[in-house]
Order: structure tokens, then C-alpha cells, then sequence
């Protein structure tokens, strides 16, 4: 039985989304009684979200398929800064290059999971710099810098944590969480937005946009967050021993992004079913109560469905179909990760554990030796048993050496010069 009046609540909770709100049963009326503007910040520290946005991300995805109006904030004001929630040290700071460039390759990732325009429920996309870039400061401070105590701020876990491990936290950073409210405000009085959503670590934050409204302009505002993801072997939500799993193809190929999916976790292949595909919930069950084996049905599926969503439907049919013939027919696939070394290197030989970490298949010399010595390394299809072992000329096919890690993860080396 639904839990809420408002369908955008009832699959927040029923999908796992849910984590904090702030009122939750006035935000209920509010959803139930007309359609709502929210939004989400994300900053442009990289050209590229990883997935550990994608919650977000699919949050504002379901906001605006039940009906309401999702406003997507990008931080070209507010990255000059840098957000110090949760980190042990300041970011580096970016040039306005960089950050406009890096706000370009953020508009290709929404775009595939939003639709925008200018219709009630169609997405928006705002900065901003637009308001925070002619702030003149001192008078900005007078206006709204009563509204914030230090003594409040210092109980806020994003700081708190950072002074307890005596890491340092500029001023520049700590006026943050100042800018964060005034964006939450302007928003509200610019687009008529009325909750800001983010990850757990992001409250401290929206309270404090919510209280600025209250106490400026005496606005009723919401905050809601989602939970802080990781994987039943305790690592964050996008990272993995070989990078960041970008959003962004021109980051990570479409097969890349299915590869990492489609190697999930048993553990966790119900909650990302959840949290990650459109599928009815109950064909999340059904999939969720497979086992032994038949759980690569569900995993499959599972990286289909949220490749579809990232890159395409073409984009993921290409990515099945290559690992088809990766996995099953064993041949040089056309799409596998694909990595060069000079002719001239492979004429006196190159270690096979090296090359593994070229590939990005071993994230050092030792893992590699170790996965050798466990039998869980082949080079074209034959079981490398020497851990010491080199790769010569002799063993190009067609130009290339192919590679493979267990039974799942495959790259190519190919000859150049």
C-alpha cells in the first residue's frame, strides 16, 4: 500500500531513495496539490559525474516523471570555492577555463536523462554565476551574513569532521555553506523552487538554505536527501581500483560503463535495480529472488537498463553484443577497451603483469603477479602460468594482444609504430 499522498514520495521510499526531510508531510501536501519546482546543485570540479551522481541524478529523473519540475544547478559560482563537506582537504582551484569547460561536458550527462524546455514540467538548467558573480561581497554579508552563527556552523558534520582530524578549512571554504543558502533562495524566488534534494552529506547545507528563506523572505521551503551509496564490500559509489566510472563516454566507452554493471556484486544487484532502472518493482522482485547462476540474468539486464539510460539504446545493444562476443565466442571484439604499446617494445619482450596494468585490468605489478599465480590471467585465450612471463612480437594476432582477467573483464593491446 502506498505510504504518501504524492506519487513522487511513494517511489522515493518504495525505490530506497528516501533518506532525511525535513517535513515531510507538509512536503507530501504540497507534491499532492500541484505540481512543484525542485532542484540539485553539482559543481564543476570534472568535465564529467561519475556514478556516485547517478542517485541524485535518477531523483530528478522521477521528479520530473510524476509530474513536477526539475531544476538542474550547476556550480560555476560556487566551484571557485570548493564544497568541504566530507573532504580531509581542500580542492585544488580552477581557472574559469576549466570550469566552463568542465560545465560543458555536465550539460551532455543531464541531457540524457532529462528533457528540458520550456514547458511546466520540462527541466532547466541554471548556474550560479549568474547571481553570485556580481555579489558585492561586503554588502552581501551585511545583508545576509546575520542570518548564519559560526557556533552552528561548527556543529554541522562536514565541518566538524574536517576540524577533528586538524585538517585545515580556509575561509574561503567555510563561506560555502553561506553561498549553498543563497542559491536555495534564489532559486525559490527566480524559478519558484521550493526543495532542494541531495546526498546525506548535503543537510547541513539545505537546512541552512531552508532557514534563510524563512527568516528573508518568511517561504516555507523543503530539503530532502538520499542516502550516501557504497557497495556490499564497503567502497564508495564511484570509484573502483581503476577510476572514477564516468557518466560521459568520451570518459568511459558504453562498454566500459555495461562491463562495470554487468560485474556487480550479487549482494548488490537488487538495490541497484531499485535505485538505477525504470523497471516495475515488481520485476525488480522477480530478478532480485534469482540465484546461483541465474543471477547473471538479473546483472545483465541490469546493465542494459542503466546503459540505455547514460548512453543510449543503440549504445547499450552495442555493449551486449560485444560482450557477447567477448565472453562467448571469444574472438578480437570490435568495442573492448583497447590500449597501445610500440612495436619496438614487444621486439625484447614487455612482462605480461605489466601490460595487465597498462590495460587497467591489475592496479599494480604485485596484483597482476597474483592474479597469474591464482590462474586468473590469460593472454589470447591461453592461461599465463609464469609470473614472470613476457609477450613478444610472436604473440600479436592481427596486430594485437588481447587480455583477460578472470572470466569478465577484457582489453586489447594494440602494436603501433
Amino acid at each position: 500500500m502506498p505510504t504518501h499522498q504524492s506519487e513522487f514520495l511513494n517511489v522515493l521510499t518504495e525505490r530506497g531513495f528516501l533518506h532525511q526531510c525535513t517535513d515531510l508531510s507538509a512536503l507530501d501536501q504540497r507534491l499532492s496539490a500541484e505540481p512543484i519546482s525542485a532542484y540539485i546543485g553539482f559543481d564543476a570540479t570534472a568535465d564529467s559525474l561519475h556514478i556516485g551522481s547517478l542517485v541524485q541524478i535518477m531523483a530528478l529523473r522521477w521528479l520530473q516523471r510524476t509530474g513536477h519540475k526539475p531544476i538542474v544547478l550547476v556550480g560555476g559560482g560556487t566551484t571557485r570555492l570548493g564544497d568541504p563537506s566530507f573532504r580531509d582537504a581542500s580542492r585544488p582551484l580552477l581557472d574559469d577555463a576549466q570550469i566552463d569547460h568542465n560545465l560543458a561536458g555536465l550539460q551532455k550527462v543531464f541531457s540524457h536523462y532529462l528533457n528540458f524546455g520550456e514547458g511546466a514540467t520540462d527541466a532547466i538548467l541554471v548556474n550560479n554565476a549568474a547571481w553570485l558573480d556580481p555579489l558585492h561581497f561586503v554588502a552581501f554579508l551585511r545583508e545576509f551574513g546575520t542570518h548564519f552563527t559560526v557556533n552552528r556552523m561548527l556543529t554541522f558534520d562536514s565541518v566538524r569532521s574536517r576540524l577533528e582530524r586538524e585538517q585545515p578549512l580556509s575561509l574561503l571554504e567555510f563561506n560555502y555553506m553561506v553561498l549553498q543558502a543563497f542559491d536555495f533562495l534564489e532559486l525559490s524566488r527566480r524559478h519558484d523552487c521550493v526543495l532542494q534534494m541531495g546526498g546525506s552529506d548535503q543537510w547541513g547545507n539545505i537546512v541552512n538554505g531552508i532557514e534563510l528563506g524563512r527568516r528573508v523572505d518568511q517561504r516555507q521551503l523543503f530539503g530532502l536527501t538520499t542516502p550516501l551509496l557504497t557497495t556490499s564490500a564497503g567502497t564508495k559509489m564511484g570509484k573502483t581500483a581503476n577510476g572514477a566510472v564516468w557518466l560521459n563516454a568520451d570518459r568511459l566507452s558504453p562498454y566500459e560503463f555495461w562491463q562495470h554493471w554487468r560485474n556487480t556484486d550479487d549482494l548488490d544487484v537488487p538495490r541497484f535495480l531499485r535505485l538505477f532502472t525504470e523497471l516495475p518493482l515488481d520485476e525488480v522482485h522477480r530478478l532480485a529472488k534469482l540465484q546461483g547462476s541465474e543471477i547473471n540474468v538479473a546483472k545483465q539486464i541490469l546493465a542494459n537498463e542503466v546503459t540505455r539510460l547514460a548512453h543510449g539504446d543503440e549504445a547499450a545493444r552495442e555493449a551486449e553484443e560485444t560482450a557477447q562476443r567477448a565472453f562467448e565466442e571469444g574472438e578480437n571484439a570490435a568495442g573492448l577497451p583497447t590500449f597501445e604499446i610500440a612495436r619496438a617494445e614487444l621486439t625484447n619482450g614487455v612482462a605480461i603483469a605489466q601490460l595487465f596494468v597498462q590495460a587497467g585490468l591489475s592496479t599494480s605489478k604485485s596484483d597482476a603477479r597474483r592474479l597469474i599465480a591464482g590462474d586468473g590471467a590469460r593472454l589470447n585465450g591461453t592461461v599465463v602460468t609464469d609470473v614472470n612471463a613476457e609477450a613478444g612480437l610472436a604473440d600479436l594476432n592481427d596486430g594485437m594482444l588481447r587480455l583477460t582477467a578472470g572470466r569478465k573483464r577484457h582489453a586489447l593491446i594494440r602494436a603501433v609504430g
